[in-house]
């Protein structure tokens, strides 16, 4: 545990039942007994019991009270303990907000979405905020003298906490949250849930890079899946991600909105035109160092403003315990590993390039995309139909950035180029190289040694093959991964309800 010499800590029996509420920071107001749930506010030395806190929700994290860490601010490596948890849930799901208590006596925020991680320190500005009505989504303002894009404005609640906490807004009543996020990663949030905004600044981190002990011990966790009868066909149907807001039912493929929960009303859409993933949903493969479990497959369809040229790729819901999810993404010209930004890139006015961290890519194309077949489960309640508009960009290297727009939020994923090779071994699918082999990140001359006339030709006979294709070709992109055009991935689903969840 992280502690600090100098700081004193309070302990006093709850007024509820006796049992010892203990606050470990100065800053800290608020606390719920871990024994009877009573919500307790501190004055001097006196605890005063408001009520009873609701029961957290098992949202199946990692972390739990008391774990501790380091964290490097400012040149400094300081030591912090989690001694809080807030539970909120917003527009498009439910989010966490861990307080940190730091080794000089301060407090911090890890916030947690969907296996995403942000530690933020509170930070003020020069000049008052505005109301929140006066951030616009997809818009620009400055925060001392620095340009921010307006990531998302939404109406957030409380729904439950834990532990020592040094705000508590009112359980269920609405407030504002606007997060905004710059060029270089970095991400500012403003909670408009007290008499004055509260605002907080930070980057996105990683578990593994925060050297936590402490954390629940996975093989104690008790796996408590959700089931329910198909409202289609009857078949049962099995949920195994607890934030899963749509599934597909194994029986009849037919689309389950979960968003109210089970239990409550579902709404089922048939499909038709099963598309059979090359990657079988429940695989695990192995990329960057951490094991990757397929829980989604979504085709998607797309076209060019203009063109009536319609072309198919395919998406591949990936989840990890501690990175959270990510996309793994099969277009015609090769597969890509892809996931949400932290920050917002700077987009050129002309919308021909881009900036990421330092690194410019160019734009490769723009269309209209719509998602036109579903399986496995999700965190968002995907529905068929749903559409945005996306452009790709592409780095000199293998990096690619692309951006997905719908008329309630403008969302950024970046991400690399992956050779089906690397697709094939990391998910044990040797024997499917044929049908997973794309057109891989190197060049064909490259990768070959080929000359340069031989290329020349193999140009030319490539040229007259398209031509022949796109006059008889018997491909349906509806349900088949199929165009001769140029590099097509959304970079992930994220995008208003498809988000990844910005909100820490």
């Amino acid at each position: 545990m992280a502690e600090n010499a100098t700081q004193r800590y309070y302990r006093a029996p709850c007024p509820g039942c006796g049992a010892p509420v203990e606050f470990r920071s100065a800053q800290s107001t608020h606390a719920v007994c871990g024994y009877c749930q009573s919500t307790v506010v501190r004055s001097g030395e006196v605890l005063t019991r408001l009520g009873k806190m609701a029961e957290l929700f098992d949202d199946h994290s990692p972390l739990q009270l008391m774990a501790s860490g380091r964290i490097a601010l400012d040149g400094k490596d300081l030591p912090f303990t989690l001694i809080g948890r807030l539970q909120y849930k917003g527009d498009a799901g439910t989010w966490t907000e861990w307080v940190a208590f730091l080794q000089d006596g301060s407090t911090a925020t890890l916030g947690e979405d969907n296996g995403a991680y942000v530690f933020t320190r509170p930070f003020s500005t020069a000049r008052e905020l505005p109301q929140a009505a006066a951030f616009r989504v997809g818009s620009t303002t400055a925060i001392n003298g620095k340009p921010f894009s307006v990531a998302a404005n939404v109406q957030a609640s409380l729904i439950s906490a834990q532990g020592e906490l040094p705000k508590l807004p009112p359980l269920g009543q609405p407030f504002a949250v606007v997060e905004l996020r710059s060029e270089d990663g970095e991400v500012l949030s403003i909670d408009y849930g007290g008499p004055v905004p509260k605002l907080e600044r930070g980057r996105a981190v990683r578990l593994e890079d925060l050297q936590l002990q402490g954390l629940k011990d996975e093989s104690a966790k008790e796996e408590k899946g959700r089931q329910f009868n198909c409202p289609h066909c009857g078949a049962p149907v099995q949920v195994k991600l607890d934030n899963t807001k749509s599934i597909t039912c194994g029986s009849c493929n037919s689309l389950i909105d979960l968003s109210a929960g089970v239990g409550a009303e579902l709404r089922a859409a048939e499909q038709d035109e099963p598309v059979q993933p090359l990657i079988p949903l429940g695989s695990t493969g192995q990329l960057e160092g951490v094991p990757w479990q397929v829980v989604g497959f979504q085709h998607r369809m797309g076209v060019e403003p203009g063109d009536d040229e319609h072309f198919g790729w395919e998406e591949y819901l990936l989840y990890n315990r501690k990175r959270g999810f990510a996309f793994l993404v099969d277009a015609t010209d090769g597969w890509s590993l892809v996931r949400p930004t932290t920050g917002a890139p700077k987009l050129a006015s002309s919308g021909q390039s881009a900036i990421y961290l330092g690194t410019t890519y160019q734009l490769t194309s723009n269309y209209n995309a719509e998602t036109t077949y579903v399986a496995g489960e999700f965190y968002w309640p995907v529905e068929r139909g749903q559409k945005t508009f996306n452009r790709d960009f592409a780095s000199s290297g293998r990096g690619l950035l692309s951006m997905e727009q719908t008329p309630r939020e403008i969302t950024w994923s970046s991400g690399s180029k992956l050779d089906s090779d690397t697709v094939a071994k990391a998910f044990k699918l040797e024997g499917k190289q044929d049908a997973l082999k794309r057109e891989d990140a190197l060049p064909a001359f490259k990768a070959s040694g080929m000359g340069c006339g031989t290329i020349l030709i193999i140009l030319v006979v490539l040229v007259i093959l398209l031509i022949l294709m796109n006059s008889c070709s018997s491909c349906d992109p509806r349900v088949e991964n199929c165009s001769s055009s140029s590099y097509r991935s959304s970079g992930g689903s994220y995008g208003g309800y498809s988000s990844g969840g910005g909100h820490k």
